[in-house]
């Protein structure tokens, strides 16, 4: 522990040098100034623990010496004890009116002056503990009020989402009777214990990456505060750092508030940044940053702010074919894959379509307030043969076809529309992407729309799928059709 620092200030050496020998082998560092103007400079670079003060000195006295160390932020809580041979009361209460906490009288004895001076030192010690105690204290209410606010943001976003549709697709995801649905769930289990590592989550549209990262997070610690879905793809580039950092108001054209971003908003939780093989490379590296500090610093601001967020990602690309060319960080790579799930393709699964469809049925069912009908042997062979590039999501809006099809009744065959299927009822062919020019709108923008509405119908809603069909990137679609992003 360093000594503590006692400031003598006294225009007569004779008293600085008897105040020293009283002090010093008590412990503390002396430090002396032989008048007032000195004594301010050495107050306010050496910030010493107590000061004692002569009132009477040349130029300007101990009073006004005392006024200007209390108005500087500095040296304002610093203890100031006056010494003087000035016995009369209106002195003393006016060393008490400028900010002084004792008055000594000449001649002084050394053992007052050190009995004094260590109750003024302890007091001070004190004060100063207690001040970081309330600033503690603050603290942790400021972190509780933030997490309070935390799970109010995510009760709220909850709310807005019908608990059907979460029971949905939570359901969805992990029925079946497969290895690779058993696996993923022993997956899931494991990293409930881990709550702070991040996940990497790999499989093809539709196979329920989301579904598998929402599990993660609500199995795990963090279940109470907010999960922040992401789509990497649909991010403005001008705007993708404010969108993940936040900024303050008048940062940049058009920032009339200060605005959390996603990763304060996720704090305490889960950040799950879909179709992370798409995140722009500058962005790539303020993300790596932020893994490894812990830190963000929203547009606009001179300080960084801390975050706790778990950070989950998904792609259905190639990391390794991206890596190669420069497309994606490679330090990024291991610090998002600490742990890796393979979400499988529903055809590489076809036992579990049985259930699943038994399922979509049951749930579409009683969404329509009617008894699940049954689904016929044929047309179960027909899901069952079917390869599904849409997988889980093509499914699902196959069985709600059928069954609006069906009106109610058993579900046959010809109730099951798929793209190419032979046995898809007359009249219901599958749309292709390629049609004849007089087919389509004259208008262009109009054009576009329908070309991709088809893409997509003809996929199962598999956007991948419907971007290599056309010939673009991933993004035009999301641009005409951010629903399917959800």
């Amino acid at each position: 522990m360093s000594r503590e620092k006692i400031l003598i200030v006294d225009d007569t050496p004779a008293n600085i040098d008897l105040l020293t020998k009283a002090l010093e082998p008590r412990g503390h560092e002396i430090l002396a100034a032989s008048g007032g103007e000195a004594g301010l400079r050495i107050a306010l670079k050496a910030k010493p623990d107590l000061i004692l003060l002569d009132v009477m000195m040349p130029g300007r006295d101990g009073f006004e010496i005392c006024r200007e160390l209390k108005a500087d932020d500095a040296t304002r809580d610093i203890p100031v004890l006056f010494i003087t041979a000035k016995h009369e009361t209106a002195s003393v209460l006016n060393g008490f009116r400028v900010g002084g906490v004792d008055y000594i009288l000449k001649p002084f004895q050394a053992e007052e002056v050190v009995t004094r001076v260590e109750t003024h030192l302890k007091l001070s010690r004190l004060t100063r503990e207690l001040r970081e105690k309330n600033a503690e204290l603050e603290a942790e209410m400021t972190k509780r009020r933030s997490a309070e606010d935390a799970r109010e943001r995510a009760d709220a976003r909850l709310s807005t989402l019908s608990a059907r549709e979460e029971q949905r697709w939570g359901l969805a995801g992990f029925i079946g009777r497969s290895r690779t649905i058993r696996k993923i769930l022993g997956d899931i289990e494991r990293l409930h214990q881990f709550a702070n590592t991040s996940v990497l989550i790999l499989g093809e549209s539709g196979t329920g990456k989301e579904l598998v990262a929402r599990a993660i997070h609500h199995g795990s610690p963090r279940t109470a505060a907010p999960f922040v879905p992401v789509n990497c793809v649909a991010i403005p580039g001008e705007l993708a750092e404010s969108m993940f950092f936040g900024h303050l108001r008048g940062s940049f054209t058009g920032a009339t508030a200060d605005r959390k971003g996603w990763f304060e908003l996720a704090d305490g939780g889960t950040l799950f940044l879909d179709e992370i093989g798409d995140m722009p490379a500058t962005l790539q590296a303020k993300l790596l940053r932020v893994l490894e500090d812990g830190e963000i610093t929203p547009v606009g601001a001179a300080q960084p702010k801390r975050v706790d967020v778990r950070v989950i990602t998904a792609t259905n690309a190639d990391l390794s074919a991206k890596i190669a060319v420069g497309a994606f960080r490679q330090d990024l790579y291991f610090r998002l894959a600490r742990y890796v799930v393979a979400t499988p393709p529903l055809r590489e699964r076809p036992e579990d379509i049985p259930l699943l469809a038994a399922h979509f049925l049951e749930m579409f069912s009683r969404e329509m307030g009617r008894t699940p009908p049954a689904l016929s042997p044929e047309a179960l062979a027909l899901l069952t043969a079917h390869p599904f590039p849409g997988n889980v999501r093509e499914l699902k809006n196959v069985i709600e076809r059928a069954l609006i099809a069906s009106g109610g009744a058993a579900i046959a065959r010809g109730h099951i529309l798929l793209p190419g299927a032979a046995s898809a009822s007359p009249g219901t062919p599958a749309l292709p992407v390629k049609v004849a020019a007089t087919e389509l709108p004259l208008n262009l923008n109009d054009a576009e729309q329908a070309l991709i509405q088809r893409a997509l119908e003809q996929t199962g809603g598999n956007i991948a799928e419907a971007a290599r069909l056309l010939g673009v990137n991933r993004s035009r679609i999301y641009r005409r059709f951010p629903q399917e992003a959800s």
